[in-house]
């Protein structure tokens, strides 16, 4: 059987290059390796190689098996393995699956039995989803993610075995394609394996991009992921800092000086105050947590230049209560009566700055962009700090997460 099966895998890595060469460029660089059905129940990888039962792949059809190629590549590329950090294992796998397994069906590939799929996390990364991901949640991968301290398996839990209890690196003595061979569990990644093979995935991920799309093959949810995952990843705190230094006004002036300081004119620093509005998108998409963080950072900056911070929350209207004002020596700090949880829009933030006639020197919004924006670009700077993928109309965009 392992010929019909090397044949079968041959035939889905063929069909990936010719009709979406992104996913084929991709599992070109991924080894493939027949496992011990007694560890590896389904497939799996571990961000070296992929790992199969060849009993399972038996059962799939050839499309079938394009799917379940290209969902562990994906878990390479995206770098699963070295984005969970503190997050429970179980509940993060799932998260992962969660987020390949539509991107893929949306490209019309078709799913192996048994693959998560909710059409609600359509667009959203693991880390998006991972919260909505209940506890002991009965829902399992189809795959084996072995790049942990133990491996995980929908199909037998029972067998699950700890990495590295076998002698030797994962496929030792082995090629591609071994056929029967029986070969260990891999051994878990180490911290700096980890940090290099994410740079050895993301170098892959951004050379398959391009010959992709230089063949005019990269398209749809493919490439919106791509051009998310390589646009440049700065600190948000960072690009907050410099835009809210850049709006302040600082500078040397050669006014004349009064008659008793002399005739000489030397440059002098002449300050004003910075006048800062800030807005707090109360629908329901960011957590208090996320609010509490993003405004102790604020305070921490707005000390260095001088602002003086307006506060707004809403929804699909303006929080009552409000505005908060904070001078530049005031703590900048969450106010304990802000409501909210309706709809997103917000137009009623930008009406009321030039209802009021207010002097705003920059307007930070805090959101994940998905509301109703107002038509026109208003007379004054903004930044959208975005926890999500939410595209906007005009201003600068920070990524938050």
């Amino acid at each position: 059987m392992s010929d019909e099966i090397e044949t079968k895998l041959s035939a889905a890595r063929t069909r990936l290059i010719l009709d979406r060469p992104f996913l084929g460029a991709l599992v070109l660089r991924m080894p493939m390796k027949a496992a011990d059905p007694e560890w590896c129940a389904t497939m799996g990888t571990d961000a070296r190689a992929f790992y199969y039962n060849p009993e399972y792949i038996d059962s799939l059809t050839v499309e079938q098996t394009q799917f379940a190629l290209a969902h562990e590549v994906l878990h390479c590329a995206l770098s699963h393995f070295s984005r969970r950090e503190h997050r429970d294992r179980g509940r993060w796998d799932i998260a992962c699956d969660l987020a390949i397994n539509p991107i893929l069906i949306r490209e019309g590939m078709t799913a192996v039995p048994g693959a998560l799929y909710n059409i609600g996390y359509e667009g959203m990364m693991a880390e998006e989803i991972y919260p909505l991901v209940k506890d002991n949640s009965e829902e399992q991968p189809h795959d084996q993610h072995l790049y942990g301290k133990e491996s995980t398996s929908s199909k037998d839990p029972g067998k699950q075995t700890e990495p590295g209890d076998g002698s030797g690196e994962a496929g030792a003595g082995t090629g591609e394609g071994a056929g029967t061979a029986k070969i260990p569990p891999p051994d878990a990644l180490g911290e700096a394996e980890k940090e290099q093979l994410s740079v050895q995935w993301r170098q892959r991920l951004a050379g398959a991009a391009q010959q992709a799309m230089q063949a005019g093959k990269l398209t749809g949810s493919l490439r919106l992921l791509v051009d998310h995952l390589l646009q440049p990843q700065l600190p948000w705190r960072m690009l907050l800092a410099r835009y809210m230094t850049a709006a302040s006004r600082d500078d040397y002036s050669y006014m004349r000086p009064s008659r008793r300081e002399g005739e000489a004119i030397f440059p002098s620093l002449r300050s004003s105050q910075v006048d800062i509005v800030v807005v707090l998108d109360t629908s329901g998409s960011i957590k208090a947590a996320e609010m509490k963080e993003f405004v102790t950072e604020l305070d921490a900056i707005k000390g260095q230049v001088r602002a003086r911070i307006t506060l707004l929350a809403c929804d699909a209207q303006l929080a009552p209560g409000g505005p908060w004002i904070f001078e530049p020596w005031e703590e900048f700090a969450l106010p304990g009566n802000i409501r909210g949880g309706g709809g997103t829009r917000f137009t009623p933030a930008f009406d009321w700055v030039e209802s009021t006639g207010q002097n705003a020197d920059l307007l930070v919004y805090f959101t994940d962009a998905e509301g109703e924006f107002p038509p026109l670009e208003p007379r004054f700077p903004v930044i959208w700090l975005v926890k999500g993928r939410g595209k906007v109309p005009w201003g600068q965009r920070i990524q938050l997460n």
